[in-house]
């Protein structure tokens, strides 16, 4: 094979990667508003049937949850300003919200976290996070837009 037939095929190859790699790495930008009263309101439910059993009605998390348990795992954390879901980009809580921590945590990592990929649409996931959001204070949501405006670049 000639040199600009290699080239062509690599070319192609990289784009068909792309494109389908796009498809299975893309995430639905859609806002995440906690300023988004609709949207807060129905995360707000959500939230309460999918979550609060672990991560408490209040999101206060469960009890020691930076303490592993006998069995290697860990308690769910809170999502409140106690806690470090504000630590990560949108993107991130998205993505473990859907499709489970594995993909974030070492390997051989143990999680009671489920994905919810086939639970949740984008749009309830999506509400989840901005009522989550909200209940954060002024300077937890300065903080998390910085982390926010980080990771966009």
């Amino acid at each position: 094979m000639t040199r600009t037939g290699v080239i062509v095929l690599l070319a192609l190859g990289a784009a068909v990667l792309a494109a389908g790699g796009g498809l299975l790495l893309a995430w639905p930008q859609a806002a995440i508003d906690p300023a988004d009263a609709e949207q807060v309101a129905l995360g707000r439910g959500v939230y309460a049937d999918h979550c609060a059993a672990c991560h408490g009605a209040q999101l206060e998390g469960e009890a020691d949850w930076q303490t592993r348990r006998e069995d290697g795992r860990m308690p769910a954390p809170p999502h409140d300003a106690t806690g470090h879901t504000w630590h990560h980009p949108d993107e991130t809580l998205f993505r473990i919200t859907k499709h489970g921590i594995e993909a974030f945590a070492p390997p051989g990592y143990q999680s009671d976290m489920p994905a919810f990929a086939d639970v949740l649409s984008d749009t309830e996931i999506r509400a989840v996070l901005a009522f989550i959001k909200s209940t954060w204070p002024e300077e937890i949501r300065r903080r998390h837009a910085a982390i926010q405006a980080q990771a966009a670049r």
